[in-house]
């Protein structure tokens, strides 16, 4: 099993590495530069024009090593992680493609993104719950106790997974943030794949399980490979590409290996992220004054005198806390 993930974690590092000098270019060539808000930190306009939509780059990286280290690459589990993956990054691909090539500046309007994004959440629930036996309940974090919501869970679970997903979204702003953050995450999903593959027993719980780790470490592969020209100064950025379909893979696992609350915990960093843009929202239309200096959160440390890579290295910390802290909550849960 050990070999598998390593060659699942080399693979996505050396494709992602690879790739990465010859698609750069072309990105640059093609035009595909990031724009930048006029409101925002005013050192962050020089980033303008560094070539986005990069998350096509670590997408490759992770799903070909993922196919390739799997025990059953063809299992409902592993095909289900990579459709749903691909599934939210192509809303992100078509997002950018309308800003980035179509220099249209708002990409695709909110409703449509969400209306795709809900849809993936259900057939990944549904397909779950339907034809993987994962059933309607959910893992009370730090408790063995398990709650029964029945048609709830889709209500719930749906909002989870959006949300986080798009929490995920809103933590790309400043360079290698998303990625470093989102490898913590996936590092601890290798963890928890694991656990309840032990927990599950049989062969063939423990292969479809283990794959899901195969399938975290290649996304633990792909960020590491990417943040090679993703830290400060970025020589690319993701782009909705790639944070949208990193969003949507955490989500899978958590799905997955029944950890959907306990993802709140171990995406901590990303949920306050989400949470520092709704109390900013609220705030100011009913006050008309803001709480942050800007928001998300990152970008008010910013303003108040941190330094990129000060804010960046505080906020990975952060992310691998909340991951230390999403295992030791998830572990009660198997009972």
């Amino acid at each position: 099993m050990s070999e598998r993930l390593v060659l699942a974690a080399g693979l996505a590092l050396i494709i992602t590495l690879v790739l990465s000098p010859f698609l750069i270019p072309v990105l640059r060539i093609l035009k595909f530069g990031q724009t930048v808000r006029d409101d925002g930190p005013k050192r962050h306009l020089k980033k303008a024009g560094t070539p986005t939509m990069g998350g096509l780059i670590f997408l490759v990286g992770i799903i070909v090593s993922a196919m390739v280290a799997a025990e059953q690459p063809t299992s409902l589990e592993m095909v289900t992680l990579v459709g749903i993956t691909l599934g939210f990054g192509l809303i992100g691909f078509i997002d950018d493609f309308i800003k980035v090539v179509m220099h249209r500046s708002l990409g695709l309007r909110a409703y449509q993104k969400l209306i795709g994004q809900f849809s993936l959440a259900f057939i990944l629930m549904w397909i779950s719950v339907r034809w993987l036996g994962r059933g309607t309940d959910v893992a009370i974090p730090f408790t063995s106790l398990h709650w029964e919501l029945g048609w709830f869970y889709y209500a719930l679970i749906s909002l989870v997974i959006v949300g986080m997903t798009n929490a995920v979204n809103l933590t790309d702003g400043l360079d290698g943030l998303a990625a470093g953050s989102t490898m913590f995450s996936g590092a601890s999903y290798i963890v928890i794949a694991l656990l309840a593959a032990i927990q599950g027993g049989g062969v063939a719980v423990l292969a479809h399980e283990t794959d899901m780790a195969v399938f975290a470490a290649a996304l633990v592969g792909g960020c590491l490979g990417f943040l090679r020209f993703n830290t400060y100064p970025a020589r690319v950025f993701m782009g909705d590409t790639g944070s949208l379909a990193l969003g949507g893979a955490l989500a899978s696992l958590a799905v997955l290996t029944k950890s959907e609350l306990v993802f709140l915990i171990i995406g901590g960093l990303f949920a306050v992220e989400a949470l520092s843009v709704i109390i900013q929202v609220i705030s100011f239309q009913t006050t008309g004054k803001r709480v942050f200096r800007m928001s998300p959160i990152h970008h008010h440390f910013e303003l108040g005198g941190w330094s990129e890579w000060k804010v960046v290295i505080v906020f990975w910390t952060a992310a691998l806390l909340c991951a230390l802290v999403g295992i030791m909550a998830y572990m009660p849960t198997l009972g």
